[in-house]
């Protein structure tokens, strides 16, 4: 079994179905009682949904699509976001207001996973459904379902890319490689993490890759709160203390695009070749530099997908039954293993980032 809070060691990922072909099942019928059914509720009933704050532009789109979508489904609102400086108590205090509302259920992407057991508990004393959306919330029992794509696969992912990429610069090693992860009080940070690991550890240990600040744990490559600001800081330093004479930079494990590019930022203004880079998220402008030959990699985890599949959870919810779920056994909190419906996230390079963007509207422009 893994248990995925950031200090623990992540084994294996999790099989994630096939979007397709299965949301007539998680619609879970029509539900005729228009107050929904004893264990159900009302079809136009307050579902509340409360994200961290604006870091990236998968947040910023996840809220406009969750407040659309649940009008569309029938249900009132109620989408919130934590602020920028006090995220944890923002968000605390909006979780509680959505309690007092009398919302159904509650979707939370967590502002950090550890410190929201109190809101978490008082939503279920209520009778809500507590649906962890993207980021794991951890030490309660009182999470339902978890709905993500698959990270641990995500850093498998990235683990690769920075590999592949590597190996087409400089066909043999040893590679020299820094690491970056995430935010500490983001749960996934660990997540993504240890999926690269799970890739590149065995090369650092036969020296086939040389991390060449030897900073190799969590919390000394961490980045807070996700900042950009503090992935070109990080970078700047490693670059003025470890790669100040000739010695070359090979590539960097980077968990997402915004510090991607801030890592792009810091090489570029040392005067240094730009090592291979990962991302993760499709934003943009990394989509415009991966196809600018700069940043190497991202991930594709679409939004809107994930959107629609926690939708189609909360419409199961209403009409009483049981959502489905495909990985029962991976996702354990600290408190107990939570039910999870995983979807396939897939890596996007510039040598398939047309079919990867094919459908989507905002960032097939930019491949062509």
């Amino acid at each position: 079994m893994r248990n995925f809070m950031i200090k623990s060691v992540a084994v294996g990922a999790a099989v994630a179905l096939a979007l397709t072909g299965c949301s007539n099942d998680r619609d879970g019928g029509s539900g005729d009682s228009a107050s929904g059914d004893a264990k159900g509720f009302a079809k136009d009933a307050l579902i509340g949904v409360a994200l961290p704050s604006k870091t990236s532009e998968n947040w910023v789109l996840a809220g406009d699509l969750f407040t659309n979508g649940l009008k569309d489904a029938g249900f009132q609102s109620d989408v919130q976001y934590a602020g920028a400086s006090t995220t944890v108590a923002d968000q605390q205090a909006q979780i509680t207001a959505m309690v007092t509302k009398g919302a159904k259920v509650i979707v939370i992407g967590a502002t950090d996973a550890a410190q929201l057991s109190t809101q978490v508990s008082a939503a279920h004393q209520a009778g809500a459904k507590v649906i962890a959306y993207d980021r794991l919330i951890t030490n309660t029992a009182d999470v339902d379902y978890y709905i993500a794509f698959d990270n641990f696969k995500v850093g498998q992912l990235q683990g690769q890319a920075l590999l592949d990429g590597m190996k087409a610069k400089k066909p043999t090693g040893p590679w020299t490689v820094e690491l970056f992860s995430g935010s500490p009080d983001d749960n996934n940070a660990g997540v993504f993490f240890n999926g690269a690991m799970d890739v590149l550890k065995p090369l650092i240990d036969k020296g086939d890759v040389v991390v060449g600040s030897g900073q190799k744990d969590v919390k000394q490559t961490a980045i807070q709160g996700w900042k950009a600001e503090g992935a070109q800081s990080r970078m700047d330093s490693l670059l003025n203390s470890t790669y100040n004479g000739n010695k070359t930079l090979d590539g960097v494990l980077s968990p997402n695009d915004t510090l991607a590019r801030a890592i792009i930022t810091s090489v570029k203004g040392a005067g240094k070749p730009i090592p291979v880079v990962t991302g993760q998220d499709s934003e943009v402008e990394s989509v415009k530099s991966i196809m600018a030959g700069e940043q190497y990699s991202t991930i594709n985890k679409d939004t809107r997908k994930l959107v629609a599949e926690t939708i189609n959870m909360v419409k199961t919810l209403q009409t009483g039954a049981e959502p489905q779920v495909n990985d029962t056994k991976s996702y354990n909190n600290g408190t107990k293993v939570v039910p999870a419906f995983l979807l396939p996230p897939v890596i996007v390079t510039k040598a398939n980032a047309a079919e990867s963007y094919a459908n989507d509207p905002k960032l097939a422009p930019l491949t062509k």
